[in-house]
C-alpha cells in the first residue's frame, strides 16, 4: 500500500509492477506515487499495519542506536531498501523503543535481520554480516 502524497488515498500497488520498472500512479487523482526506497520505521504501534499487512516479504532490521555493529549494518540496510524496492519491504525497529516487537520475536542480541511473511518469521540472520549474506537469505525465500 502506498499513500498518495497529493490526495492521501491508499493505493494497492503490485510489487511485481514496481520491480518491472513501472511508475505507479494514484487511482484517485493520477499523481505519480513515490516508490519507497528507504527502510520503513516499524514500531510496536504500527507493526501490524506495516509488516503484517505488507503484500511482500518484509526484511526487518532489529537495532539500537548505541550498538556499534548495528551502526555498521545500517548503510547495508539502506542499500537493501533501494535494491529490493517493490519485491521486499525493508524496515527498521529500534529494540529499545519497541520492546513488544522484540519480545514477539525473542530478540536477545542485536543486530538481527528478520525475514517475515504475513507477520510471521521465516528466516533470520544475527550479527553484522556482508550485504551478500543478507541478499542470499532474502533470495532463498523469493523463489
Amino acid at each position: 500500500m502506498i499513500t498518495c502524497p497529493h490526495c492521501g488515498a491508499q493505493n494497492r500497488v503490485p510489487p511485481e509492477k514496481i520491480a518491472a520498472g513501472l511508475q505507479p500512479v494514484c487511482g484517485r487523482c493520477k499523481t505519480p506515487l513515490p516508490v519507497p526506497a528507504h527502510p520503513a520505521v516499524v514500531t510496536d504501534a504500527n507493526f501490524d499495519q506495516i509488516v503484517t499487512a505488507a503484500a511482500t516479504p518484509v526484511l526487518l532490521d532489529m537495532w539500537a542506536p548505541w550498538c556499534g555493529p548495528c551502526r555498521s549494518v545500517a548503510p547495508i540496510v539502506e542499500e537493501l531498501a533501494a535494491d529490493l524496492s517493490g519485491r521486499v519491504l525493508v524496515g527498521k525497529c529500534n529494540v529499545d523503543d519497541n520492546p513488544g516487537v522484540s519480545m514477539r520475536f525473542g530478540i536477545t542480541s542485536i543486530p538481527v535481520l528478520l525475514l517475515l511473511k504475513n507477520g510471521r518469521e521465516v528466516d533470520r540472520l544475527a550479527g553484522a554480516a556482508p550485504k551478500r549474506n543478507f541478499l542470499a537469505m532474502v533470495q532463498r525465500h523469493l523463489r
